[in-house]
């Protein structure tokens, strides 16, 4: 769900997006507020099956070594955006280069220049991950996206970003690898197989 930014009436100036962001993270603990392309949205409370989604993908990050060196494999952290002056979001998990704390900017958020790849994995609002983040993460340059999409059972890797999206965009099936580009530190491949079940109801 999106929010129009906030503005106060009797003259006032308008309120900050991201005082106006951070005031609804108090009062909705769990969901995920970001601001992308000056609009504030608001990520519902993430269910087990998106959890279990993402100890899946994890795993073949981490075996390849990903969080122990060169780079770190992280959940939920911030990613401020150059699309606007108060732009930021909270990808499900990335890949960053081990020296994170060097590359804090504003409002707990890292500068893109230090992330090679982001992911996320859909829920309710799996348009947004599919349309207004490919653009976001695009024009911040970070070179790999990873969505996994929950409700068309498919992985997508986005790569070579572009100011108006990603030239190559791959989209995997189950039944296939996902191979991703070494530039994110390793040779990784998701099962798609996988993370589909993972995503699925066991009933």
């Amino acid at each position: 769900m999106s929010a129009p930014p906030v503005d106060h009436l009797c003259g006032h100036e308008p309120e900050p997006l991201i005082e106006a962001a951070n005031r609804l993270m108090d009062r909705l603990p769990g969901y995920r507020v970001e601001i992308i392309g000056g609009m504030i949205t608001v990520a519902p409370l993430r269910d087990g099956l998106h959890a279990n989604v993402l100890t899946t993908v994890m795993a073949p990050f981490l075996a390849a070594g990903l969080d122990d060196g060169e780079t770190e494999v992280l959940q939920g952290i911030g990613l401020w955006l150059p699309s606007g002056p108060e732009d930021y979001v909270i990808p499900d998990l990335a890949i960053v280069d081990a020296d994170l704390d060097e590359h804090l900017t504003e409002n707990n958020c890292y500068d893109p220049a230090c992330f090679r790849l982001v992911l996320e994995v859909t829920s309710g609002n799996y348009r947004t991950d599919l349309s207004h983040k490919v653009t976001a993460y695009a024009q911040a340059k970070i070179p790999v996206y990873v969505i996994v999409d929950r409700k068309h059972g498919r992985v997508h890797v986005l790569t070579e970003p572009l100011p108006g999206g990603y030239d190559r965009h791959e989209v995997y099936a189950p039944g296939q690898q996902a191979p991703l580009p070494a530039s994110i530190g390793a040779e990784v491949s998701l099962n798609v197989d996988e993370l589909v079940r993972a995503g699925r109801p066991k009933r």
